[in-house]
């Protein structure tokens, strides 16, 4: 009896083992998102209606159809609800901190040195740089962007903020020939940017770098110890290029060059160099910027509202630059989401080539994501959703009133989304934004500071 009772507790067991290695076991994941319409922004540029994408720590491991569902599980599960999963958006130029200074004396001419350069020697501290950097910052994460490129002063402030929310950063210290709050004496700025770099040079989140402000805000001198610092270190170099008709008919009185020409004359211009605006660019400038690699930032809502012209972005875009989308900072283009700038990029580009047919939606997608993700030389990691690359995704909800019915994720997204119909923000594959709520700071407190701190400014704008 003893003999049979082994023997079927055997068959049992052995009967057992056969039937669980017929089910097989799913790979642990981080996070599952399904049942949306993910736009990979991949090479083929291709759109899976219910689609998944799997995310193991900080990687997305897997995007595909429903059947990824049948070998993936993980503890949490996002349902998009039809929502479209997307790369997150890339802001490839701004100065996060400047939301402090948001909506004062937006119609002045000459702003930039009547208002703005004296408003800042008075007003800019490490404190500021601190708060209004994790205000603008909050805003971005809200809005869909995972990955900002800022220059401003006390910029090892705004890191702590940037951190603190969670959002990726190339992070420049602004550098100026004149004195500034941040920069008394020659060459304090240009240490500031040393010591940043060197601090978060192996960061997981921030890539720092040197901003020198513009071809004719910086001396000759100063750009060419930028270069020397920037090739040391690896680390990039953000500047405001040919933004202003003052500036391009100085450097072609001066040098008979054009501000692009004169940057590449110094050996500035490479595969590290992020150009912000170009808009009074030639030809030649733009062979130039492409035979150099260089980056460019384009800040269609800030360039209309300061009058100053439209860059030839969609020129330098089609003749294979690395063209991204950016907002400028907040006292320029005033907000600093991108889905924001979509609409704008798309339609003001139809209106200056007469062509209704000129960069259609998936191309200013395409801008602010894997577009961005070129621009600042990183589309190895960023800027699509592929087997690989990091965990940076956003969800943008189709159930508001404004966004259905859909007949093209694209043109939705650029014609008729906007910021509050993100629900959903990752970042290296921690959820930053969750059913339209910042999750990893205080929203309330960070509104009440700023709102206090608004009062100071209020008393010294009045002396300006």
């Amino acid at each position: 009896m003893k003999k049979y009772l082994k023997n079927l507790v055997l068959v049992g067991s052995m009967f057992f083992v056969g039937c669980t290695s017929l089910v097989e076991r799913k790979e642990e994941a981080s996070i599952i998102i399904k049942n949306g319409t993910v736009l990979t922004m991949n090479e083929k540029r291709d759109v899976i209606e219910n689609g998944v994408v799997v995310i193991k720590n900080n990687k997305i491991i897997s995007v595909g159809d429903e059947e990824l569902l049948k070998q993936y599980s993980a503890k949490k599960v996002i349902d998009a609800e039809d929502g479209i999963v997307m790369p997150g958006m890339i802001n490839t130029h701004t100065h996060v901190a400047m939301t402090v200074f948001r909506s004062l004396a937006d119609d002045v001419p000459d702003r930039l040195n009547r208002y703005i350069f004296p408003l800042e020697n008075k007003m800019v501290s490490p404190e500021m740089a601190y708060l209004g950097a994790k205000h603008g910052t909050m805003e971005m994460a809200l809005g869909g962007v995972t990955t900002m490129v800022d220059m401003y002063l006390f910029e090892d402030s705004a890191v702590e903020a940037v951190k603190e929310v969670g959002l990726r950063g190339i992070m420049t210290q602004n550098i100026i020939k004149y004195p500034t709050a941040d920069g008394k004496t020659k060459g304090e700025t240009l240490n500031r940017a040393i010591a940043l770099i060197e601090k978060y040079q192996n960061d997981e989140l921030i890539t720092p770098g040197l901003a020198p402000h513009a071809p004719n805000t910086v001396t000759k001198e100063e750009l060419l110890e930028i270069k020397r610092v920037s090739e040391k270190y690896n680390a990039p170099v953000s500047m405001h290029v040919a933004e202003t008709d003052k500036e391009f008919e100085k450097f072609q009185k001066e040098f008979n060059m054009t501000p692009v020409e004169y940057l590449d004359s110094l050996g500035l211009l490479n595969e590290r160099f992020i150009s912000a605006h170009n808009i009074f660019v030639t030809d030649n400038d733009i062979e130039i910027l492409k035979k150099r690699d260089v980056g460019i930032a384009h800040n269609m809502v800030a360039n209309v509202k300061s009058a100053k012209g439209i860059s030839p972005a969609l020129k330098m875009h089609d003749n294979g630059l690395r063209v991204g989308l950016g907002t400028d900072g907040p006292m320029s283009g005033n907000t600093l989401d991108i889905i924001g700038q979509l609409g704008y990029v798309a339609k003001i580009h139809k209106l200056n080539s007469k062509d209704r047919s000129a960069l259609p939606p998936k191309k200013a997608v395409e801008m602010a994501t894997i577009g961005g993700a070129r621009a600042i030389h990183r589309e190895n990691d960023l800027g699509s959703l592929e087997n690989g690359k990091l965990a940076d995704i956003v969800i943008v909800e189709t159930k508001s009133v404004n966004m259905n019915p859909i007949y093209d994720p694209y043109s939705a997204l650029v014609y008729s989304a906007n910021a509050s119909n993100v629900d959903t923000v990752i970042v290296n594959g921690k959820v930053i934004v969750e059913d339209k709520e910042i999750k990893t700071v205080d929203y309330k407190k960070v509104i009440k500071d700023i709102t206090e701190f608004k009062k100071k400014v209020e008393e010294v704008a009045k002396t300006l």
